[in-house]
């Protein structure tokens, strides 16, 4: 490997034209090709000397590259085959980058920390694609991984809905999936341009960082009360939780809301995390 940075649009292709690389629209391969972007994202992710980084979906090692320059170590973990000898070549000059063939849906990532990134903690690091980036996000929050932060790159249109208020017409299931796990924010907003091949919208950068769910929580039940409020989101919240979703009526629905000091007006978009705990922990104390 030379000194030719990996974002470099002409570098690209002649790494791609070497190996007669063809982009995958399945999977849904878009490399980054702007230096401070690639940048910004590490430096947002607060990548350090210290840290032990799981990045997924390294592409040809674009954002690779700059996480090894900063980080002790990078487990990279790339479902293309096609991709492995390319970014053999590419991230050649170093030695704290150790590539994976995988689908990281189906590893067991738990193992992965445990053998190749020191047991964590751990930053994850992504360019995720498009069409699996809330599987991705929800299977990193829930396994209960030695993780500290989860730093990706999503559609524009997804990182508003996690980061959206009580009370915003973007604020959803996802956003209090999201938000009972970690606290999230927007580290940048990302150009369609600045990919080769350019996607149709654009991107942002969101970094989630993990915090402690709350352990008082029945959280099969939580999230069963959250996907029913969602599910008729314009009717008022009496309403949406009268279904067989949770096998109540209106009267315990009414009932359950009076307890938990909210009002049966309300629509599912105008409850905070703290008011669908309290629905939750008030379940139990119904008479049914």
């Amino acid at each position: 490997m030379n000194d030719k940075r990996l974002y470099s649009p002409k570098y690209i292709r002649e790494v791609l034209d070497k190996f007669g690389f063809k982009f995958s629209k399945a999977l849904g391969q878009n490399f980054l090709i702007d230096g401070n972007i690639v940048r910004n994202i590490v430096k947002g992710a607060q990548v350090g000397k210290d840290d032990y980084v799981l990045e997924i979906g390294p592409g040809i090692g674009t954002l690779t590259e700059e996480l090894a320059l900063n980080a002790k170590k990078v487990v990279a973990v790339e479902i293309d085959k096609n991709l492995l000898p390319i970014l053999d070549y590419t991230l050649a000059s170093y030695d704290n980058v150790e590539l994976v063939q995988g689908d990281i849906l189906k590893i067991d990532i738990h193992k992965l920390i445990d053998e190749k990134l020191n047991g964590g903690p751990i930053k994850v690091v992504a360019n995720l694609p498009y069409y699996v980036t809330t599987p991705i996000i929800a299977k990193l929050i829930e396994d209960d991984l030695n993780i500290e932060s989860i730093t990706v790159m999503v559609q524009k249109e997804v990182a508003q809905r996690i980061v959206a208020p009580p009370g915003n017409k973007q604020y959803g299931s996802l956003t209090v999936f999201v938000n009972f796990y970690s606290d999230p924010e927007v580290l940048l907003i990302v150009p369609k341009t600045v990919f080769m091949p350019q996607p149709k919208v654009d991107s942002a950068v969101i970094k989630l960082t993990i915090k402690e769910a709350a352990t008082d929580v029945d959280r099969k039940l939580f999230f069963r009360i959250v996907k029913a409020a969602f599910s008729q989101r314009r009717k008022t919240i009496v309403n949406s939780l009268s279904n067989k979703e949770l096998g109540l009526d209106k009267e315990q629905v009414r009932e359950l809301l009076e307890k938990s000091n909210i009002s049966p007006k309300a629509r599912a978009e105008d409850l905070k995390i703290e008011d669908f705990i309290k629905i939750c922990q008030t379940i139990p104390s119904l008479d049914i």
